[in-house]
């Protein structure tokens, strides 16, 4: 197992007042890191950062380049998450592809002059479509039904290209429906396991596009945290991309149904219509490389992650009260 220690060491982390990134930036400063957020806060909040750990914020985004290569200019590694999300990419596609396109080549960009030690950048298993074979491996060939996907998976390809053309020491690790702590269900373009709790708690049936019996694999963010830093201090995942999931799948009227009997509930939900992001029926990952290259796997089984998600969802509730 990659051990995860930034003793000593800098890191950018874009995107880092948002869900995914707050925990990143969390985890690096309490193994001794340093951290300078980048972050436009366009969907990012700076209080999902602990206030308790010290880092430096920039506020800007990843399209200035000049803003990107000044700040690699300081450090020894770049967590890249920064991101417009699927919901906001199919209102606005020109804007995906300024921030998903463009401002992943210009972190790769900078990184040839800079030359930091390592980069991982995340991506989305949005890039497998409704794929053949379950559960999906990394090779499985990308079907991309939604302007989200498509940048996505353009930023991988650069990440591929800058790696093999110009040695840029970069890993790739695709996401799977992220949740847990500091995905604040009342930010409309959160998931939906906060948005269900938040739901539930009110006695309000929580509303499922479609039929329900989709299914997804739910990672809680504590294990992709740890997926994403391990790849990026492995030497031996640079060039490579790692499925980042938990191995299960779940419908989504079963997670309604945990949701409910987690927290003594009995709302059942309320079918809507589909969204037109609403296109992949099945989705489970294959996470076998990232056992054996990154000795990484998952330790929070869904069950845990979504009592441990409803109690911080009720300690926010309080502290707000």
């Amino acid at each position: 197992m990659i051990e995860i220690d930034f003793t000593g060491k800098t890191v950018l982390v874009t995107g880092g007042a948002g869900f995914v990134g707050s925990n990143v930036v969390g985890r690096i400063v309490r193994t001794g890191g340093k951290v300078i957020v980048l972050d436009d806060l366009f969907t990012g909040d700076l209080t999902n950062i602990d206030q308790d750990i010290p880092y430096e914020f920039v506020e800007g985004s990843v399209t200035d380049y000049n803003l990107v290569r000044d700040l690699m200019t300081r450090v020894d590694y770049v967590v890249h998450l920064a991101a417009r999300n699927i919901i906001i990419s199919t209102k606005n596609p020109m804007e995906d592809y300024r921030t998903n396109i463009g401002g992943t080549l210009n972190i790769l960009m900078a990184a040839r002059e800079t030359q930091p030690k390592g980069i991982v950048y995340s991506s989305s298993a949005s890039i497998y479509g409704n794929p053949r074979i379950l559960p999906i491996m990394e090779d499985e060939g990308p079907v991309t039904f939604s302007p989200y996907s498509v940048s996505k998976l353009a930023g991988e390809n650069y990440c591929y290209a800058f790696y093999e053309t110009f040695f840029v020491p970069v890993s790739v690790v695709r996401y799977s429906n992220i949740y847990g702590p500091k995905q604040n269900p009342s930010n409309p373009y959160c998931g939906v396991i906060s948005k269900f709790i938040m739901s539930i708690d009110q006695g309000i049936s929580p509303k499922v596009h479609g039929d329900g019996h989709q299914t997804r694999d739910f990672t809680y963010v504590d294990d992709a945290v740890d997926g994403t830093l391990m790849a990026l201090l492995s030497p031996r995942a640079d060039g490579m991309m790692f499925n980042i999931g938990s191995g299960a799948e779940i419908s989504i009227l079963d997670l309604v149904r945990n949701l409910n009997e987690l927290m003594g509930k009995d709302v059942g939900c309320e079918h809507i219509d589909r969204r037109d992001i609403d296109n992949i029926r099945r989705r489970v990952l294959n996470i076998e490389r990232a056992r054996t290259r990154l000795r990484w796997q998952p330790r929070v089984t869904l069950r845990e992650g979504l009592r441990r998600t409803i109690d911080w969802y009720y300690a926010i509730k309080k502290k707000t009260a």
